[in-house]
């Protein structure tokens, strides 16, 4: 055999591999239920469309952060060590929230509060925070939606108890030292629930205009060239008349799929796109578990969902 017999051999063999894992690949869905008080739940689909709770529908870990003890918004992603990280709220009033680490989704690093609004004494509430990895500069951002007192009083107004968010972040490497908090978002409005990935070499925001009066509640999409912004005018709404939170995103064969909460109809929705330009609303054929909350999703292996079936309630 040859030189280029071998190479050709070897770049066949490597397709054939990364070929077998996209195909082992599956979803795994993290939410919480009623107010958080029970912690982490996980559920699981083969297409993306049809879930099942694992551990029937029983908390895989407890919260025990924070006065009030709350595991809500979970966002869980892969990093670029192979675990998993995950943060989430702990409070309604803290400036601070929650992080631990997994390798399996089942045995959880020791509980770790992340003070990231402490500095800033008129901070009212840290929510849903999430996290993006950035592989180029192998950098993680964590980011939230809080309202601080006297801030942006252009969009000020008392409705929803008089919260008026902005998004702001920290970077890290290794979720034990950050950098100082900064504002990653204002686009003007009152926003929250925002989720960030790459796109085309850029990155691309999912976030909710949160705004009362008039109301919209709706999902609009920004994007920006770094990571940490600056991100651009946000879009048109494409969520539909109803009120939208919480989305979270995953690409697959060619398809942006964005589930997100319609919290005032009890149940999700999801939409599809296969150029983030027209929108396909396809909630009816979407079977979540009951009383599913806010949460994220990520692909995981056949072999590691096998193990996540095997633990017992």
């Amino acid at each position: 055999m040859n030189l280029k017999s071998l190479c050709l051999g070897c770049l066949c063999l490597f397709t054939t591999i990364v070929s077998a894992q996209i195909q082992d690949s599956l979803f795994v869905f993290s939410y919480f239920k009623g107010n958080g008080e029970d912690g982490l739940h996980l559920a699981y689909s083969q297409d993306g469309m049809s879930w099942t709770s694992l551990k029937n529908d029983q908390s895989f870990l407890a919260p025990e952060l924070s006065p009030d003890k709350l595991m809500r918004d979970p966002c869980i992603i892969r990093g670029g060590d192979g675990k998993f990280h995950m943060v989430w709220t702990v409070s309604w009033t803290q400036k601070g929230i929650g992080y631990a680490s997994s390798d399996d989704l089942i045995h959880w690093s020791k509980q770790t509060y992340i003070p990231v609004m402490e500095h800033e004494d008129h901070t009212r509430n840290t929510w849903a925070p999430e996290i993006t990895y950035d592989e180029k500069n192998n950098l993680y951002m964590i980011y939230w939606a809080s309202t601080i007192t006297g801030a942006f009083p252009e969009t000020q107004i008392e409705a929803d108890n008089a919260y008026n968010h902005r998004m702001y972040y920290t970077t890290t490497q290794n979720f034990k030292t950050f950098t100082e908090t900064q504002l990653l978002y204002d686009p003007g409005f009152n926003c929250i629930d925002a989720t960030i990935l790459p796109y085309k070499g850029k990155w691309m925001m999912v976030i909710k205009d949160e705004t009362r009066e008039p109301a919209a509640k709706n999902l609009k999409l920004a994007f920006a060239d770094e990571l940490e912004g600056p991100y651009g005018e946000a879009s048109s709404p494409i969520t539909g008349d109803y009120w939208a939170e919480g989305p979270t995103v995953m690409f697959d064969k060619g398809i942006w799929t964005i589930y997100f909460d319609k919290y005032v109809d009890k149940h999700y929705g999801v939409i599809q796109s296969n150029d983030l330009k027209t929108w396909k609303d396809n909630s009816d054929k979407l079977n979540m578990p009951n009383g599913i909350r806010h949460g994220t999703v990520l692909k995981i292996s056949k072999k590691e969902l096998a193990k996540l079936m095997a633990v017992k309630p």
